[in-house]
């Protein structure tokens, strides 16, 4: 202390002592900090606070189960607790809105679905939040194909069946979805738009009553996530005309895709990921997606993922953004060009 306070009474050359003395403290000083930085990062981070995880759907969807597994694993990782939040309502708008407004400090994250950060912008109007820029994209989850299905009394054998019979009698055979906005409704419009047949399209709340109907035969067809009509169509009491998926599936390997059987451009994957509020640090949202990623590795999180029907994927944050960018892009489009409305 008594270099800092006092003046130097020594030889005139010892004002340059210390003068180099006082810089060599202050580098070993920094050097001290920048070593100490890593350790204190991986610690007790975000100093204990608790963090909410926000799933803007009801509890028990694949968003919600997973996302508990996840979430649970993270809070292990940074020592502190993560509570999951069910914020449910508006096609998930809700809990996205709520987000948004969030403190921009890591300590609020959403984990949500394709539908409110990339279709229900362009489908329900003005929103109380920027699906892009009112968020810093942390990490896609999964993704989830989807199998076009019809009730295994209906006629149709293979997707030209199912859309001859539409062209010849338009506006007469509906098709399910688990709610507007939602990525079941967007499938079906897509289909609309690239075979020029006209469907009737039934909302539901939620998937499960919708597959519900179309196995009773109230409705001719749904875009179903795997993982829900799988067992139906093992059982019988559904039949498989096409995968929404890239390649084929390994447990449906006789169906063949969307793209196989004429569609094109028709790879359609629902995705969850997690968002954290605009202006997060950058830090914290490396941060979360390393400790994100590293859950998406347990065995027992591939495990949960395989029942659910989720593809894991990770990535980094710009990847995430960029196919939240392109699914907007490509969804906005298909809403304009069918004149879709929130009904």
């Amino acid at each position: 202390m008594t270099d800092f306070l006092s003046p130097p009474m020594r030889h005139p050359g010892a004002a340059g002592i210390g003068r180099r003395n006082l810089v060599a403290s202050a580098g070993a000083l920094l050097l001290h900090s920048l070593g100490l930085a890593p350790a204190l990062a991986q610690s007790d981070w975000p100093a204990g606070k608790i963090i909410t995880w926000v799933v803007p759907y009801p509890p028990g969807g694949s968003t919600d189960v997973l996302g508990r597994n996840v979430a649970q694993r993270v809070g292990t990782a940074l020592g502190t607790n993560v509570i999951v939040d069910n914020k449910a309502g508006a096609t998930g708008t809700i809990g996205a809105a709520y987000v948004a407004k969030a403190a921009p400090d890591g300590t609020t994250l959403l984990g949500t679905s394709i539908g409110p950060q990339a279709i229900a912008p362009h489908l329900m109007g003005k929103l109380p939040y920027d699906p892009i820029a009112g968020f810093e994209p942390v990490v896609t989850i999964g993704t989830i194909p989807h199998i076009l299905v019809v009730g295994a009394d209906q006629p149709f054998k293979t997707v030209a069946d199912l859309v001859a019979a539409a062209k010849a009698q338009p506006g007469q055979l509906a098709f399910a979805s688990g709610g507007n906005g939602t990525i079941l409704q967007m499938q079906g419009e897509l289909l609309q738009q690239q075979t020029g047949a006209r469907f009737i399209h039934v909302p539901y709340k939620g998937d499960t009553p919708a597959l519900q109907d179309t196995l009773a035969g109230q409705v001719q067809f749904l875009f179903a996530p795997v993982a829900a009509a799988l067992p139906h169509v093992q059982a019988g009491k559904l039949r498989a005309l096409a995968v929404t998926s890239g390649q084929r599936l390994k447990a449906l390997p006789a169906v063949p895709t969307m793209g196989e059987v004429g569609m094109k451009d028709f790879v359609v994957e629902q995705w969850q990921a997690v968002f954290a509020p605009a202006k997060t640090p950058a830090a914290v949202v490396q941060r979360l997606n390393h400790e994100i990623n590293s859950a998406l590795k347990d065995p027992a999180v591939v495990s949960l993922a395989d029942k659910l029907g989720v593809t894991l994927v990770g990535g980094t944050p710009k990847q995430l953004g960029d196919l939240q960018k392109a699914d907007s892009a490509k969804w906005a489009k298909v809403i304009k060009d069918g004149n879709i409305k929130a009904e």
